[in-house]
């Protein structure tokens, strides 16, 4: 129970203090004086962080996945604490600082997952993707009555979070001292080969592409839906109803991998999904309701999926850490790519044709990584 409270604690702290932020930009460009810009750089900066700072969870091996895990989310208080002491200089370094230990965790998540709960990696994973996909929600709901509940505003809006990473701070300590038996190396399982594998290759794309999806979506879609003649109001809203229905398809998972060692299809049918949807509001924008929903229900599989396929395609926990490295580094670079590029094209074609075009195309191609990624391999097997 205790390892499970552990587990869970620390899937609830990677992403309320990025979700936070956005709420709240409006308090803090009046605070700060920060342009539009420099804003948006800091609403990048975590993905760009993420692949950054993603080798460090590398020392897992060395110290223990318990002990490295307690320096992620010190580091995670910590800048939590300096992002929101007030000055524009203290949001930057704070934001590395506490992005830099949720990319750890983001990495070594996938590994504690493989160790401890080798023959349950589809039930803890949703659970893990679903924990996540909560916490995100509700930091994002409570950000501005928070700020006007609590006497520091804005700043004090972002420090209350790192109330829940010092106590997941405090319980990864407590393990690391706990006596552990870790199972040794696979005798069968290397890790340097990891790089070379077409399968790797294969499984990194998929969870880059996905993830490029969504924060694309996340980002631009509620402009493309007012340029489509839709009240504010009701991008915003669509945008809401996104994230519930991949919560709700997304709690699907453990039943659709149930029995299932080759996972091609199911990868296949969430990426065409997501690529429908967007082809829809390309093709007939007028049911942007209909086409978000089905945006929504594609990427709820295709994050857990992309998740569980670190477990499901490795050996043993040393091997998922390398496979979750590999393919978390690369894809939140990819995934940092993705809003400004698909701006960048708006902004040359001056509309919606190519930039949803482009999109449509990334879901099709996520859909040939994951028919590839999916199969029933190990990374290392020709």
């Amino acid at each position: 129970m205790f390892a499970f409270l552990s587990f869970l604690l620390i899937a609830a702290n990677l992403r309320p203090a990025i979700t936070t932020v956005g709420p709240l930009i409006s308090s803090i460009q009046d605070a700060t004086g920060l342009s539009g810009t420099a804003l948006g750089l800091l609403s990048s900066l975590p993905l760009l962080a993420f692949a950054a700072f993603a080798p460090l969870a590398n020392f897992g091996r060395r110290f223990g996945l318990e002990r490295v895990l307690t320096v992620a989310m010190v580091m995670l208080f910590t800048g939590l604490l300096i992002r929101s002491s007030g000055s524009a200089i203290a949001l930057y370094c704070g934001t590395l600082l506490l992005a830099a230990g949720i990319a750890i965790g983001n990495v070594l998540v996938p590994s504690i997952i493989k160790r401890d709960y080798p023959d349950r990696i589809n039930t803890l994973t949703t659970i893990y993707a679903l924990v996540l996909t909560l916490t995100a929600a509700i930091a994002s709901g409570l950000a501005v009555p928070l700020e006007r509940l609590l006497p520091g505003g804005w700043q004090s809006a972002l420090a209350v979070w790192a109330i829940p990473a010092a106590l997941a701070a405090a319980l990864w300590a407590w393990a690391s001292f706990r006596p552990r038996h870790t199972p040794p190396p696979n005798p069968n399982s290397t890790t340097s080969s990891i790089w070379r594998s077409p399968i790797a290759w294969c499984v990194t794309t998929f969870m880059g592409l996905q993830s490029l999806c969504f924060y694309v979506s996340i980002a631009w879609l509620p402009k493309v839906i007012q340029d489509n003649g839709h009240a504010p109001a009701f991008a915003g809203l669509m945008i809401t109803g996104l994230q519930l229905v991949s919560l709700v398809s997304g709690a699907a998972m453990p039943r659709l991998l149930a029995k299932r060692k080759n996972q091609s299809g199911l990868a296949l049918f969430a990426a065409l999904t997501m690529a429908t949807g967007f082809f829809g509001l390309l093709a007939y924008p007028k049911a942007a309701m209909i086409w978000v929903c089905v945006v929504g229900f594609g990427s709820g599989i295709s994050f857990p999926l992309a998740i569980a396929l670190i477990g499901l395609r490795t050996r043993d926990h040393h091997q998922a850490t390398s496979l979750s490295l590999m393919s978390q580094s690369i894809g939140y670079l990819l995934a940092a790519s993705g809003p400004l590029l698909f701006g960048l094209a708006h902004d040359i074609s001056g509309g919606w044709l190519i930039p949803l075009g482009g999109l449509t195309a990334c879901a099709v191609v996520q859909a040939g990584m994951g028919y590839l990624g999916g199969r029933d391999r190990i990374v290392t097997e020709r």
